[in-house]
Parts: structure tokens; C-alpha cells; sequence
């Protein structure tokens, strides 16, 4: 609960590259993992997990965060 938070401070500001959303999806697929008790071993599909958990992307959250900035959300 509060590590996304922590992820997308002062998210609205930056000029976001794909290397930056690169690294936040593994960072959040990296947390999800461990609060489900998955590893890579395992070999589950990040799509199947985020079904299970029902959890959104972090690129979706954090272009609604950028939207929400600029008003258009």
C-alpha cells in the first residue's frame, strides 16, 4: 500500500522515458510478486498475476497521474 505511493512521488513533473516505465513496472511486478509469495522460478506470467491480484499497471497509473495533473482526468 504505501510503496507505489512512494514509486510515483512527484511523478507529474518528470519527463518520463520508456526506460523509467520500464523500471517502475519491474519494481511493481517485483513487489506484487513477493506479496504473493511468487517467485521466478515459479514461471507464472505477469498477466496472470495481475488477474489474480486484480492490480493495475503502474504505466496506466501513472499516465492517469499525469492527466489528473494537467487537468484533463
Amino acid at each position: 500500500m504505501v510503496v507505489i505511493p512512494a514509486l510515483m512521488y512527484g511523478l507529474e513533473c518528470w519527463p518520463i522515458k520508456k526506460s523509467h516505465v520500464q523500471r517502475m513496472s519491474v519494481a511493481q511486478m517485483r513487489i506484487i510478486c513477493l506479496m504473493c509469495g511468487h517467485t521466478r522460478l515459479d514461471k507464472i506470467r505477469n498477466k496472470v498475476i495481475r488477474g489474480k491480484t486484480q492490480i493495475v499497471s503502474i504505466e496506466d497509473k501513472m499516465r492517469e497521474a499525469r492527466l489528473r495533473w494537467f487537468g484533463s482526468y
